[in-house]
């Protein structure tokens, strides 16, 4: 997948910059020392960006940005303070640094607070082909963004439009602690997007498409995108609503994400030391079907979340979340592992790259496989509890009758609870959508229970 490129190629002088980053993270790091800290560390970082918008043949938005940020933290014992700067003047620096130490000294102890152990700091950096610039200015990116929305509106029936959108921006970031680690990295993204309306009235329906990638070669065609959306916004027109009851669901692979997402944070550090979580004390159970695998790959080369350690220098590694169905380990940092009496799972700052094992193939085979039932496309709502695990949320999509899609749905809620919904998984297809660092076909869940008609 391309998209053609027209600006010249410019300097890249991003690991210069990087150079000066570690070394005004040295530098304050020294000052935190003469400062009296115990223990210290430092994140910069910059970023540059590329936005623009048009809606309706017409450009709305250009916005070219330039950002940076300073964060220093200090440890007394125990004490912990923090403070941050955008100013790169010494004295503002020093000021930050005084702040962070202020702020410290007054702060009541925390037995886990402190850096991550030095032993776990990462010692072997990794390529993991993460930085491609895109030689774009604001020209083309009009150009691209016209292209996309226009391309979409070319059926008659496409009324509206919410407009297109295209975006690059870098990101160079250095992590640095007491313990002598310094850790680099540098990261694009790049994005075209296009949302629609059809209908018109009450009968309006909406809906888009998009497309990012590290590189800009790894973008769907504008026009194409602008299309697909066209697609997606005219399927939906003239929707019904369903007999309320139970019937098997199909969560579309990018709605399915959102099943991963629930999972992450019911077995993240905060929410089990705050015992605020449906999974309580669940490492070892079995809270899937005996297939079913989920793995995070921190150092896949273009991955979109690839790194070789975390947000306190730990080194990353390629492990099981859950194998056999049965949960492996939370995610954690070190101050949750500290409040639980367990080590780092090198997640501080977030999951890196999980990927769902598929065990069936495409879209169409699921369909065909589930009878009657709900294929989702969208959720609405924020109706997930994380204490129990109680799951109802507003959805739209589509009936599914002998594996053929029938018509578009709306107006309807799907409840369940999210222990049961995991049990209940009886497949992941292969239908992977590449757009994020959590990596998931579509996936059917046997049986839950709509709310529609009466």
């Amino acid at each position: 997948m391309t998209t053609p490129t027209s600006a010249p190629a410019q300097t890249d002088d991003s690991l210069e910059r990087l150079a000066r980053l570690e070394a005004l993270a040295g530098r304050l790091l020294q000052a935190c020392s003469a400062a009296g800290a115990d223990q210290a560390e430092v994140s910069c970082s910059e970023e540059r960006g590329l936005s623009v918008s048009a809606r309706m043949g017409e450009v709305e938005t250009v916005e070219a940005t330039r950002d940076r940020g300073i964060g220093v933290t200090v440890y007394f014992g125990q004490r912990k303070g923090s403070a941050s700067t955008a100013d790169l003047r010494e004295d503002s620096l020093q000021a930050t640094v005084e702040q962070a130490c202020a702020i410290a000294r007054v702060t009541e102890p925390d037995p886990a607070s402190g850096l991550a152990d030095a032993a776990r700091m990462a010692t072997r950096p990794l390529e993991l082909d993460t930085w491609h610039p895109w030689a774009l200015d604001a020209t083309r990116a009009v150009e691209l963004a016209l292209a996309c929305e226009a391309a979409g509106r070319e059926d008659p029936r496409i009324t509206n439009s919410d407009g297109a959108s295209v975006g690059s921006a870098q990101s160079l970031g250095v992590y640095a602690n007491s313990h002598g680690f310094v850790g680099a990295e540098r990261d694009t993204l790049h994005s075209i997007s296009c949302a629609l309306i059809a209908g018109r009235g009450e009968a309006m329906q909406r809906a888009g498409w998009y497309s990012i990638g590290l590189a800009d070669t790894d973008l769907e065609p504008a026009a194409q995108i602008g299309r697909r959306a066209a697609e997606r916004t005219l399927e939906r027109l003239d929707p019904q609503t369903l007999p309320t009851g139970e019937y098997p669901v199909l969560f579309d692979a990018p709605v399915a994400r959102s099943l991963i997402g629930h999972l992450l944070g019911a077995v993240s550090g905060g929410a089990q030391y705050r015992r605020s979580s449906f999974l309580l004390d669940s490492v070892g159970e079995r809270l899937f079907p005996e297939w079913f695998a989920l793995r995070e790959q921190p150092h896949l080369v273009h991955g979109l979340r690839s790194a070789w350690f975390d947000a306190e220098g730990v080194a990353t590694c390629d492990s099981a979340l859950v194998e056999g169905g049965v949960l492996q380990r939370y995610v954690l940092g070190s101050y949750s592992a500290r409040r639980l009496g367990l080590e780092s799972t090198a997640n501080a700052g977030g999951v890196r790259n999980l990927r769902v094992a598929a065990n069936a193939g495409g879209q169409d085979e699921l369909l065909r496989g589930m009878g009657r039932g709900l294929l989702v496309t969208e959720l609405m709502g924020q109706g997930v509890n994380p204490i129990t695990g109680d799951y109802s949320r507003g959805a739209a999509g589509f009936l599914v009758e002998n594996g053929e899609i029938v018509h578009p749905v709306d107006g309807i809620t799907i409840a369940g609870n999210l222990r049961d919904m995991f049990n209940g998984i009886e497949a992941v297809g292969s239908d992977i959508d590449p757009r994020s660092h959590m990596r998931t076909g579509s996936i059917l869940i046997g049986r839950m229970t709509i709310a529609g008609t009466s």
